[in-house]
């Protein structure tokens, strides 16, 4: 079989965007729907490095570690207007801060009961340091998602130990896209139901102001490519300058934040930043999976995979008794566990697919609300855990 020489950065690059466009192409079919183009793109990436296809290690690899992911933060971001959140989806709001506390109480349940410290061997931490990077990593990836996680693993190290990344990164999109399944027949859960105030509905769309998205332009694309990459250069001399190295991403998180509710038309300047982030965070995932040793990420599989079956069982029960206790509904309760477990992409989609217009808007702002918060909480439970 061909195989591509780690050096040849142009063929490895071609090949983890065709795994990602290809993915996104399969996202459209039905089993897609099911396993979400995140699942498809890690898988494909596993099967053609162990196929030999691609080398598990390379420059170019390590590239998008250093130069793309930091990038993904305010792309994401530019949209975190927190005004026209609360003008806008306070109820909603108010579920995914019941979702988070969820996430966070379900990691602490999991590091209580199992023996996190084994984990992660690989990467440049002391025993006693991993248990509180793992616990890090999969509250900041059930807050905000993909780019938390990618985040998180830089912060920590965990990025360096690949097998265990990658298997971590397996079993945190398979069972979301478990996980979304479940949570879209809950509402005809009779029995469920009963518990919740009824939802509101809307007899149709035009009820709904919908207002015309900004065009995405190649001068839009190229702004927010520059936006960012000033943003990430002003953090990083920040960071520098004040010797807070493990707080790059918290600073990255924070000036974009700053940036975009102070100067709420920046979301029409950049239209299509947020689509290009959605891009190369597939190339990410790629870039990650490519990494994985199958004999390795096996070994760690059964406890990762009893990690993410504690974590969103104490998720969905707390957000669920909680959300009941404090008169939220169940499209509000799962729109936001959608966001806060698969991210701001596939929440609005779940909320148009079920009738529940009134929450599509809610659903990409809570969303990006988690890619601000999933960075500060994870710092936060790896630092003082």
């Amino acid at each position: 079989m061909l195989a591509i020489n780690p050096e040849n950065h142009l063929g490895i690059f071609a090949v983890i965007m065709v795994l990602a466009g290809a993915s996104f192409l399969l996202e459209k079919t039905r089993l897609g729907r099911q396993l979400t183009g995140t699942v498809m793109v890690i898988l494909a990436a596993i099967l053609a490095a162990n196929l030999g296809v691609i080398p598990h290690s390379a420059p170019v690899y390590d590239f998008i570690f250093t130069f793309l992911v930091p990038m993904l933060i305010p792309l994401f971001l530019f949209q975190a207007d927190l005004r026209r959140l609360w003008r806008e989806a306070s109820r909603t709001t108010l579920a995914f801060l019941v979702a988070t506390i969820g996430t966070v109480a379900g990691i602490v349940v999991a590091a209580t009961l199992l023996d996190l410290s084994s984990l992660g061997a690989g990467a440049p931490l002391q025993e006693s340091d991993r248990e509180a990077a793992i616990v890090g990593l999969f509250a900041s990836t059930y807050i905000g998602g993909s780019v938390n996680y990618a985040a998180l693993g830089e912060m920590t190290g965990l990025n360096q130990d690949r097998s265990f990344f990658s298997a971590a990164t397996a079993a945190d999109n398979l069972f979301s896209a478990v996980y979304l399944s479940l949570i879209a027949l809950l509402p005809g859960v009779a029995r469920l139901a009963r518990f919740f105030p009824a939802h509101p509905t809307t007899s149709s769309p035009s009820e709904i102001s919908q207002a015309t998205p900004p065009p995405v332009t190649a001068q839009s694309l190229c702004l927010a490519i520059a936006c960012a990459g000033a943003l990430v250069a002003m953090s990083d001399g920040l960071v520098a300058y004040f010797d807070m190295g493990s707080y790059r991403y918290v600073t990255l998180t924070t000036l974009t934040l700053v940036l975009a509710t102070l100067v709420p038309a920046i979301r029409e300047w950049l239209a299509g930043a947020f689509e290009l982030g959605v891009a190369l965070s597939f190339a990410f995932f790629a870039a990650i999976a490519a990494g994985a040793n199958l004999t390795a990420m096996v070994s760690v599989a059964p406890t990762l995979i009893v990690v993410v079956l504690i974590l969103l069982s104490v998720h969905l029960t707390t957000l669920l008794f909680i959300g009941a206790l404090t008169r939220l509904t169940l499209p509000e309760l799962l729109t936001a566990s959608n966001a806060a477990i698969l991210g701001a992409t596939t929440a609005p989609a779940m909320a148009a697919a079920k009738g529940w217009r009134d929450q599509v808007t809610p659903g990409v702002l809570v969303g990006v609300l988690g890619y601000a918060l999933g960075t500060f909480i994870g710092s936060a439970l790896y630092n003082y855990w």
